[in-house]
């Protein structure tokens, strides 16, 4: 049974939008298949207002592993990086689906942004996406940023899956010598595979985002249900946490992911990395890509997208 739908909602905007979802929720992922589910969120992407103009748009292949990606400049001036891991329960998504946020990430920090077409489960399981991601943050690290323009640090950024895909990606390049991002963005990120944590059951289901569609999406892309507590996919459970970015780590109230990515970030703050975390009040998973539905969806994604700006900033 979902929580009543109440005055805690961000806008009336929302709470309709919400009300609509519980009306007719769908069927769930796990009766509908990845290709499918795939199907559906083109129709819903081609149906949604086109991004923002920006000055320059470029889709690449880059890395050792010719990694796809769309690069997002708004300018000809050199600009930090933004690399950019979207969001998808790991079998979703793609540069479609997060364009126009990735366009609004551009305009909004005046850094340059790459979106990265990683592989997706189930047809490439854990740890092709990781490898993927790691390997596109060492090119945009080394040679690859001046190839194209971009000066300055570079930073990863990733929602939900992404937020975990960013997580493990800074774990692994910790491990192995980096070259580290300069910092580490996660909004509403997948940390804890096993989905143990409280907000996981209490908000399960009704608010957008259902617990077992989650659960779904990490058995296709972790087949093995005893690998699901291992840090190299769930990184809430790392045993050391030092030694990485500086992380914005932002959740929101109405997530069953709300648990587990607070927990991240108050594990990444006892272990000594600076970390700057918000919950937003009144909101859902996936408001980076609700801005055209909710005017406080947007002003939750524009609240991001200032952090970045501020890190851009900071960080010259």
């Amino acid at each position: 049974m979902a929580e009543p739908i109440d005055s805690s909602l961000a806008d009336a905007e929302l709470a309709a939008f919400i009300e609509a979802v519980r009306q007719d929720p769908g069927p769930p992922a796990r009766a509908v298949g990845a290709a499918d589910l795939r199907r559906a969120q083109r129709l819903r992407v081609e149906a949604r207002p086109p991004g923002p103009e920006i000055a320059w748009v470029e889709d690449l292949t880059v890395g050792s592993a010719a990694v796809g990606a769309r690069l997002y400049r708004p300018s000809a001036a050199a600009q930090p990086l933004v690399v950019f891991l979207h969001g998808g329960m790991w079998t979703i998504g793609d540069l479609e689906s997060h364009d126009r946020a990735c366009r609004r990430l551009a305009l909004k920090t005046g850094t340059a942004v790459l979106s990265v077409d990683f592989r997706r489960a189930p047809e490439h399981p854990w740890p092709a996406a990781v490898d993927d991601c790691v390997d596109v943050i060492r090119w945009a690290a080394t040679s690859g940023g001046s190839s194209t323009g971009i000066g300055g640090p570079t930073v990863v950024m990733g929602d939900s899956s992404g937020g975990n895909l960013a997580a493990l990606a800074c774990l692994r390049l910790r491990d192995e010598g980096g070259p580290l991002p300069a910092a580490q963005i996660l909004v509403y990120p997948n940390t804890d595979l096993t989905l143990s944590y409280p907000s996981a059951r209490t908000k399960t289901t009704g608010w957008g985002l259902i617990t077992d569609d989650v659960a779904w999406g990490a058995e296709q892309w972790v087949p093995d249900p005893s690998r699901r507590a291992d840090a190299e996919v769930s990184p809430v459970f790392a045993a050391d946490l030092g030694g990485l970015p500086p992380a914005v780590v932002v959740t929101a109230e109405h997530d069953p992911l709300r648990d587990e990515g607070n927990a991240y970030a108050a594990r990444l703050a006892a272990a000594d990395v600076p970390v700057r975390h918000r919950c937003e009040a009144g909101m859902v998973h996936g408001f980076l890509t609700l801005d055209t539905i909710s005017p406080a969806a947007a002003a939750a994604g524009d609240r991001v997208f200032a952090d970045v700006a501020d890190l851009a900033v900071r960080l010259r």
